[in-house]
């Protein structure tokens, strides 16, 4: 199944802001700031990354609803989700 890029640009710009996350996480830590400002800045790019995962599986079921000749192999579809449970 392809996903539609256009319908997913709101995921792909979350995407690229979490891209320099880890990095500042990293100098954070050599760094040697606050484990509680470095915790909180590994939830969000924890979130981040969640909600573009879950917003591609959306967009994938949501093809998958709309186009019911394609082929939909539930388990597969099953363990992408569970995956960023």
């Amino acid at each position: 199944m392809q996903l539609d890029s256009v319908e997913l640009t709101p995921t792909l710009n979350r995407l690229k802001r979490a891209q320099g996350q880890p990095g500042a996480v990293v100098r954070m830590i050599e760094e040697g700031r606050d484990c509680t400002d470095i915790v909180t800045q590994l939830s969000a790019v924890s979130k981040a990354l969640d909600r573009a995962g879950f917003a591609i599986i959306a967009s994938g079921l949501e093809q998958c609803l709309t186009n019911p000749g394609e082929d939909l192999d539930r388990r597969d579809l099953e363990k992408l989700f569970l995956s960023l449970a």
